[in-house]
């Protein structure tokens, strides 16, 4: 019988000729490979011969794992990528996945839902929370969470997810949990069937009447990561009703009829009323919010599978809360 400690090891040849030792998991469930430097290794700098003793990953990704001293030489954490090593060291590389490998992975979070059947789910997204994940939140979002309350979500594309808010927004979403609901859901969103109302902080006094703005939405052609009205958008309509106005600063209902990326930002700010604290479309922050003003407040929609009408309200989140009430009294 084997000690409780002893590794099973896998030897495979290695770009200069010397086996590679692979442990197949450490206690963290992390990877270990070892090698030594063999004389084509000698003067080679270290994040080049890791590629070559795990070509499976990318060198900026084995070079992010040497800044977190995942690697050591001769028993020592590597201090740097450039390292020049020599015949016959020792080295030991901790392979951690990469953030990518976790994007689609279960991780339990708290959710708040708001209603549940076997079809199809609604609930409160906090803000602060990534619905998606992407180049800088690749763990920690809502489909990891998804993914983790229930197995069905693995069988779906986007864990079941039909629309987003943006990680500073926060409010009522829905979710599909089957197949079937998430292909009508996604048909109902196309064809303006769901029914989606927001409260929003902008800055300015917008007018007493209701109006629409319809305006195509896309990539702005200065900045990557904004959107902006361009002629060759997609088409976007959005309505707007004036609740209160105090202060230089409006408290609004919006209706959306569409759902273009940062939409209502959008749209409010290319009319002069960016939204209190969009620093990104030029809100400035006040009444003690340090998130955009916007809050998906109501959502209306027809059973995918039932046909009974489903309708959520949503109260405003607490900084929100208060905000609101210092506009609209």
């Amino acid at each position: 019988m084997r000690a409780e400690n002893e590794r099973d090891y896998r030897v495979g040849p290695a770009a200069d000729g010397v086996v590679t030792e692979v442990d197949d998991e450490t206690d963290a469930g992390v990877e270990v490979r070892r090698f030594e430097v063999g004389i084509e290794g000698h003067g080679v700098r270290l994040d080049k011969l890791l590629v070559a003793h795990a070509g499976e990953f990318s060198r900026s990704h084995l070079q992010g794992l040497i800044e977190r001293g995942c690697v050591e030489v001769d028993g020592c954490v590597a201090d740097a990528a450039s390292r020049r090593l020599r015949a016959g060291q020792a080295v030991s590389i901790a392979l951690q996945p990469t953030d990518e490998s976790r994007a689609f992975t279960a991780e339990p979070m708290a959710l708040a839902i708001r209603f549940e059947d076997e079809h199809l789910l609604v609930l409160a997204k906090a803000a602060g929370l990534v619905v998606h994940p992407a180049p800088g939140n690749w763990s920690g979002t809502l489909l990891n969470g998804l993914l983790a309350y229930h197995r069905g979500a693995f069988q779906l594309p986007r864990a079941g997810i039909v629309h987003r808010l943006d990680k500073d927004t926060s409010g009522l979403m829905v979710v599909a949990k089957t197949l079937p609901a998430m292909t009508a859901l996604v048909r109902a969103i196309a064809a303006r069937e769901v029914r989606r109302e927001y409260r929003a902080l902008v800055h300015g006094e917008v007018g007493p009447a209701p109006f629409s703005i319809d305006a195509p939405i896309g990539r702005d052609p200065v900045s990557r990561v904004r959107m902006a009205v361009v002629a060759g958008g997609k088409p976007a309509r959005t309505d707007v009703a004036r609740v209160a106005c105090s202060g230089g600063i409006s408290a609004v209902h919006c209706t959306l009829h569409s759902g273009r990326t940062h939409q209502i930002r959008v749209h409010l700010a290319s009319r002069g009323h960016a939204l209190v604290a969009d620093a990104l479309y030029g809100g400035a922050a006040a009444l003690g919010l340090q998130r955009q003003a916007l809050h998906a407040a109501r959502l209306g929609l027809v059973h995918p599978i039932t046909g009974a009408s489903l309708a959520f309200d949503e109260p405003l989140p607490p900084d929100l809360a208060s905000a609101w009430v210092a506009v609209c009294g």
